[in-house]
């Protein structure tokens, strides 16, 4: 396990190294002048010259390259353009708002889709099946701002059993009153292709060798499920959570900028509308990093669910 992990962490350096330079090219070849853009529309041709000199713009590629290279070792992106803050305070002080967001919806989603997915394979074929595909494929066909409108209306305004906006300093209260009505919100969205993209894994599982067998042998539909088939379900389960993580990630950002969540997501909303470079590519290092930590962690869990799996 050691060297596969180690193995696994090397190679992710040429990786990594991609998608910095693709990043750096990306912003050198498309993004536009970043002097011009910090220097205004009033600015001399000497101020902006200033600019680019103070950046150091006006350095050849490699060196440029060199200094963006040191920012990502050394977590050092300077400041926001727009509020002259820290990029890394930044990132450290709207992380959290995020993760009270995003941990809950991908836990709820994640333990409501597997009970639901299994119920239907069990009565696949019945009634019950047809009416919750139907269900699910209305639901999949509703946008997500319609449910964010009708929530807001509904749970809000008419019931008042949440708040519409607003947040605290204090994680507790903020899972307790201003996080559940958006987490609610999207659980609801993400819960209907969850449970017919699960349904799938386990109908998969239901026509191989192995449930035939257990029949065989007198063992109950149910218990054949439980045991059995959600048990070799669980690695591509754990694959379709490793590949939307980070597809929750954002979209949680329009959570927050539909109840005004002081996080990361609307931050960067914010960045991308100001032209603020440093923390659209701190962001986008940032994502690729965790998407590629992600992967590993699944291919650990593998081993965990299927004793079958060896990481060589």
């Amino acid at each position: 396990m050691a060297a596969y992990l180690i193995r696994r962490l090397w190679q992710m350096i040429p990786t990594l190294f991609g998608v910095v330079l693709l990043v750096f090219l990306l912003f050198k070849g498309f993004g536009g002048d970043p002097a011009e853009i910090l220097g205004g529309l009033n600015a001399t041709t000497a101020q902006i010259d200033a600019i680019r000199q103070q950046l150091g713009l006006s350095e050849p590629l490699y060196v440029q390259f060199g200094i963006f290279l040191k920012q990502i070792v050394t977590f050092d992106w300077g400041k926001s353009w727009a509020t002259s803050e820290s990029v890394s305070h930044l990132f450290a002080t709207r992380l959290p708002a995020t993760l009270t967001v995003m941990t809950p919806i991908l836990i709820l989603e994640t333990l409501l889709a597997i009970p639901f997915a299994i119920f239907v394979a069990y009565v696949r074929g019945s009634l019950t099946d047809r009416a919750i595909m139907v269900a699910t494929t209305v639901a999949l066909s509703i946008s997500f701002l319609v449910y964010v409108i009708v929530g807001q209306y509904v749970f809000a305004f008419q019931l008042g059993l949440f708040p519409v906006q607003g947040w605290s300093d204090s994680v507790l209260t903020n899972l307790r009153v201003y996080a559940p009505l958006p987490v609610l919100l999207a659980v609801a969205v993400s819960l209907a292709p969850q449970t017919r993209l699960y349904r799938t894994f386990f109908l998969d599982e239901i026509g191989h060798d192995y449930v035939r067998t257990a029949r065989a042998k007198g063992m109950t539909e149910r218990t054949i499920l439980l045991k059995h088939v959600l048990r070799n379900a669980m690695i591509p389960i754990l694959t379709n959570v490793a590949v939307s993580l980070p597809g929750i990630f954002v979209g949680s950002f329009l959570i927050e900028v539909f109840f005004s969540i002081p996080g990361l997501g609307r931050e960067l909303l914010l960045a991308v509308n100001r032209s603020d470079y440093p923390v659209i590519q701190a962001f986008a290092i940032y994502t690729a990093v965790i998407t590629m930590l992600v992967n590993l962690a699944t291919d650990v869990l593998y081993t965990l669910v299927d004793p079958r799996v060896v990481l060589k």
